[in-house]
């Protein structure tokens, strides 16, 4: 009888500590809404991802100081994909099998969201991309949405603006042929421009990794454009914008948001720059003060539009939490379907395929106080 009983009291120890193991890991679940993070954090778009997750923590920071959403605190659960498509799909399969995330805010780039987008949607995880334009993003299924304009309302703004604003009559273009991003900028500006009454004379192409541009530059410089038009990321732009001014091609540079960052990678050779992007950090509407003003205080720099986009993916789910009294993916989908409001990119409703409908802003590249800085050009409504 002893024995047994010696026996009896240690299993009743163990039940014991087994369930307060249980309450005390289900308490944690219950208290805490986590969201998962996919940015690249290092690699050559890293200053992207470093922006974005600024911009989604101090989101966080902000809600949960207020009291959360619904009681419950939000977590941030960020991996780094290093803007590989490879490592993307390995750090969601750890968030979604490991860390129990059922929503997940990411990644940036294009190729890197659409290696994740098809599972998202198998596994019912919801994905809110705050910077892939990729048009075929969100096709994954109703489960995959986007916090930014897609390439082809990207392409169309910098193809009108050429004509109208620049008064462009004849342009050039030189385009990563193994990039989609920047193949569906080209073709976008090359409609809206020739469809505007403009002329595209030359479209040069190079690869991913390419360091020398003259050859193409030179044909380009033959057909003597009043516009460029550089849709890539800003690292390539700085190199193609140094080898095109060298040339003594002096017409006005255009790009698109890929262009953001640029003002702290390159020189003098971006002026007479334009670009497309998701807001205007010298707005004076008055979320984007607000904004602009803590991150700077956090942060001390000025964000660009990828901290302002994750900011406002996760103010997106917030509303779409508080009002649906849930953060389960599935509710939240639906909720998110019917947001209508004003966030610091703008003001923004869903269309069916779950791309967001709203303006763009143009910004200009110009020297302030011996520095390079973008600044507020004009609006362009969808």
């Amino acid at each position: 009888m002893k024995k047994f009983a010696k026996k009896a009291v240690v299993v009743l120890f163990v039940v014991m500590i087994a369930g307060m193991m249980f309450t005390g890991c289900s308490k944690k679940t219950s208290d805490t809404i986590k969201i998962g993070g996919i940015f690249p954090l290092s690699g050559s778009v890293a200053v992207y991802g470093t922006e974005c997750r600024n911009g989604v923590e101090m989101a966080i920071n902000e809600i949960n100081a207020a009291g959360g959403v619904n009681g419950k605190m939000l977590e941030l659960i960020a991996e780094d994909d290093e803007g590989s498509p490879e490592k993307s799909v390995n750090a969601y399969k750890k968030l979604v099998t490991k860390d129990n995330c059922s929503i997940i805010i990411g990644s940036l780039t294009s190729g890197c969201t659409a290696a994740i987008s098809s599972l998202a949607q198998a596994q019912k995880v919801l994905l809110i991309a705050p910077a892939a334009t990729q048009t075929d993003i969100t096709e994954a299924g109703d489960y995959v949405f986007r916090a930014c304009f897609i390439d082809p309302f990207q392409g169309t703004v910098g193809g009108k603006f050429a004509l109208e604003d620049l008064g462009a009559k004849n342009a050039a273009v030189l385009y990563d042929v193994q990039n989609d991003y920047s193949i569906g900028l080209y073709e976008n500006f090359k409609i809206a421009f020739e469809q505007g009454g403009g002329k595209v004379v030359a479209a040069e192409s190079y690869s991913t990794g390419d360091k020398d541009f003259n050859a193409q530059l030179t044909k380009i410089k033959t057909t003597n454009p009043d516009v460029v038009y550089l849709p890539d990321y800003y690292g390539t732009v700085a190199l193609i914008a140094k080898q095109l001014r060298a040339q003594g091609i002096n017409a006005p540079i255009v790009g698109a948001d890929g262009w953001d960052g640029i003002i702290d990678n390159a020189g003098d050779e971006v002026l007479n720059g334009f670009y497309s992007n998701h807001y205007a950090a010298d707005s004076t509407d008055g979320k984007v003060v607000t904004f602009v003003n803590s991150y700077k205080g956090k942060y001390g720099s000025t964000p660009v539009s990828f901290a302002a986009l994750g900011y406002d993916c996760v103010y997106l789910l917030r509303d779409a939490m508080g009002t649906a009294k849930s953060a389960d993916s599935t509710t939240l989908k639906d909720q998110l379907m019917k947001t209508n409001g004003a966030y610091v990119t703008g003001n923004l409703t869903f269309d069916a395929k779950r791309n967001p409908v709203k303006s763009a802003v143009m910004l200009e590249i110009v020297k302030q106080d011996g520095k390079l800085a973008p600044v507020y050009k004009t609006t362009v409504n969808p």
